[in-house]
């Protein structure tokens, strides 16, 4: 049985993406915790077939980009949590925390 999300208002988060693109680090509440696993992509509609997508063409899928990221991380102390984020902004990347499981 997979542990069920702790819920939390939205919160903002600082997150250092890799030379990959994937998350290395993350800043919440004022911890720095480091990306302990291989980061997951969690996809979602590109922003650019969003006024098509109520219509179905019945062919293939809808186009996808990465839409946040899912990884475990880790504080010095040994705390460890797997966070759920996403990109808040356009212009300077800004990350929103969606999710933790504990």
């Amino acid at each position: 049985m997979s542990p069920a999300p702790v819920p939390i208002p939205p919160e903002s988060v600082m997150v250092w993406l890799g030379a990959s693109g994937s998350p290395e680090r993350l800043v919440w509440r004022s911890r720095r915790f480091h990306v302990t696993d291989t980061p997951t992509a969690l996809v979602g509609t590109a922003d650019w077939w969003k006024p098509f997508e109520p219509h179905s063409y019945g062919i293939g899928h809808l186009p996808l980009d990465i839409a946040g990221w899912r990884f475990q991380a880790t504080a010095d102390d040994g705390e460890t949590h797997v966070f759920d984020v996403r990109a808040a902004g356009d212009a300077a990347p800004q990350w929103q925390l969606l999710r933790i499981f504990d």
